[in-house]
């Protein structure tokens, strides 16, 4: 008779990629949303969920005219399992972490990773040499659930208090010095036009509002889907755009752009720099931070 073994092995597990699939699928509800994640295609999530069904012996969703249900078993082992891959995925974010010489990541706001963000990228190259950075541009602040960070910048109305956070941001029209010429209050906006983010759309309204600059149209003009293309617009002579000092300062100091109104408004949001949530930080981050700090 063969010795029993004192520390029994572990039970077979299913291919990994088809429980992540699984996981995926049943936290988002939809196959198509977890191939999204995942990056893959929505049949591919499919196969997997097949795979690990077959392997169980059981079925996990119930197939509906419109989209998938999870049976009872999947719905009382999804929590279980989502804990074990964000324990999984903080394991490693921490075995990253303990390498000093791996790259620092940056998640931040399209227009602040453009704009604010990379022409100081040079100097902060040049501040700590041999240090990679890596940037990532995000409409959303990262949750800390499935996206791996060092430092995030983005505008935060109400920033957490573990966060660092510059002067609150100013908003003032900006153009090229050839339309700056014919403007000489906020009512001589009449019949210019005016360049929009979409994202901050209603701005131009605020400040119109706030000057007393009534019966004007704060609507008219071309909107952009990022805030860099609106101020390429503006670069280019083709109208108006309501700046934001932080991101057009050095326009402003080159003689690219100018302020025509005195009037001024503030934004009632903050460039913020976020911590990473979860995980062991990186080794020079809190340098990182405050070379940035300094520089703005």
């Amino acid at each position: 008779m063969p010795p029993m073994p004192v520390r029994p092995p572990r039970p077979p597990l299913p291919p990994l990629n088809a429980l992540r699939a699984f996981e995926a699928a049943a936290r988002l509800g939809s196959f198509s949303r977890a191939a999204e994640e995942i990056g893959v295609t929505q049949g591919a999530i499919a196969q997997q969920v097949r795979h690990l069904e077959a392997f169980l012996g059981l079925t996990l969703f119930r197939r509906l005219p419109q989209g998938v249900a999870l049976t009872e078993a999947a719905q009382e082992a999804r929590p279980r399992l989502s804990s074990a891959f964000d324990a999984l995925a903080l394991t490693v974010q921490e075995l990253k972490a303990s390498h000093a010489g791996r790259a620092l990541t940056i998640a931040a706001l399209p227009c602040i990773a453009q704009l604010w963000l990379s022409p100081r990228l040079p100097a902060l190259q040049q501040a700590f040499p041999g240090l990679p950075i890596s940037i990532t541009a995000m409409e959303e602040p990262p949750t800390g659930r499935h996206d791996s960070f060092d430092l995030a910048l983005f505008y935060l109305a109400k920033p957490p208090a573990d966060a660092l956070t510059l002067d609150e941001d100013i908003l003032f029209p900006v153009c090229v010095p050839a339309l700056a010429r014919n403007l000489r209050r906020p009512a001589d906006l009449t019949g210019q036009v005016l360049l929009h983010d979409a994202v901050w759309r209603s701005d131009w309204a605020r400040w119109l509002r706030h000057v007393g600059a009534s019966g004007l149209d704060a609507g008219r003009g071309p909107s952009y889907s990022l805030y860099a293309l609106a101020l390429d617009a503006a670069l280019g002579g083709a109208g108006i755009l309501l700046g934001r000092r932080s991101l057009v300062m050095p326009y402003l100091a080159d003689g690219r752009l100018e302020q025509p109104f005195t009037e001024e408004l503030r934004s009632g949001d903050r460039l913020t720099m976020l911590n990473s949530p979860a995980g062991r930080p990186h080794p020079r981050r809190a340098e990182i931070v405050d070379w940035l700090e300094a520089s703005a």
